[in-house]
């Protein structure tokens, strides 16, 4: 196809406007991924008791959270987390642009922790797993391993009112070393909901479970003191390849216009 010195230039100008909108709106960001780290915004454990004479019992308003499995002498234990995903979604439109922008990877930070009260097991390695919840409505409650109270989620209200098998959506099982110190991060499946509840900038919920007859997992809660060592996930997102391409294919018509300049000045 031959193109005219007219048509030419009428292309090479519509070209640059084009190119200088799409960097206008997209070079700005960075192009490569990013993390956005939100921590939680609730948190409690529930726990059976050895005879089961705790499970009316609320603890969210502790320094510690707990996995274990419930054939241990104190029986069972599980925890829940929530994150409010709002400014994690706020803060990537603001990097990369609006809808600009796709999850890699999620992953739930926690910082593992010996025990100082009777009520838990000791801490033992195991595995535990962890669902996505889609009942956001727990309560966190203000009772703790000391002093539990009876307002707020418990080990029966979160089984009979909490968990939905139906609803609810695994995000993997895990392995826990048996340490009492340290940060762990466990890669969540991102197949699920948790994906779109990412997107859409909503409250997701974690339960975390026991996924064998051994593992006794404690680690801070969001009351702990260093916000580092708090619940916390860890969201990896990168730009949408589509304003990328773009650009690359724009740059390469402005070296054909060129081209075709340089040639016509011989």
């Amino acid at each position: 196809m031959k193109f005219s010195t007219k048509n030419t230039n009428k292309i090479c100008r519509t070209l640059f406007l084009s190119l200088f909108t799409t960097f206008s709106v997209y070079g700005p960001q960075r192009s490569d991924a990013a993390s956005y780290i939100t921590v939680a915004s609730a948190d409690a454990f529930v726990a059976s008791g050895p005879t089961g004479n705790l499970r009316n019992n609320n603890y969210g308003g502790g320094g510690a959270l707990a996995i274990g499995a419930s054939g241990l002498p104190n029986g069972e234990f599980q925890s829940v987390i929530r994150f409010d995903l709002s400014s994690s979604r706020n803060s990537l439109d603001a990097q990369y642009g609006a809808g600009q922008w796709s999850i890699q990877g999620i992953s739930l930070q926690l910082s593992s922790s010996p025990h100082s009260n009777a009520i838990y097991n000791d801490v033992s390695a195991g595995r535990f797993g962890i669902s996505l919840m889609r009942n956001n409505s727990w309560v966190e409650g203000t009772g703790n391993a000391s002093s539990p109270s009876a307002a707020g989620i418990t080990f029966n209200t979160l089984q009979g009112n909490f968990i939905n098998p139906n609803l609810d959506q695994a995000l993997g099982t895990f392995g826990f070393d048996g340490g009492t110190s340290g940060l762990n991060q466990y890669a969540l499946d991102t197949g699920t909901g948790l994906n779109s509840d990412l997107l859409a900038g909503g409250t997701v919920s974690l339960r975390l479970f026991a996924a064998d007859s051994a593992v006794n997992y404690l680690f801070s809660s969001r009351a702990a003191s260093s916000t580092s060592t708090q619940p916390q996930l860890v969201i990896l997102a990168v730009p949408e390849p589509g304003a990328l391409a773009l650009f690359g294919f724009g740059f390469g018509m402005l070296l054909w216009c060129r081209h075709r300049t340089s040639r016509r000045n011989y």
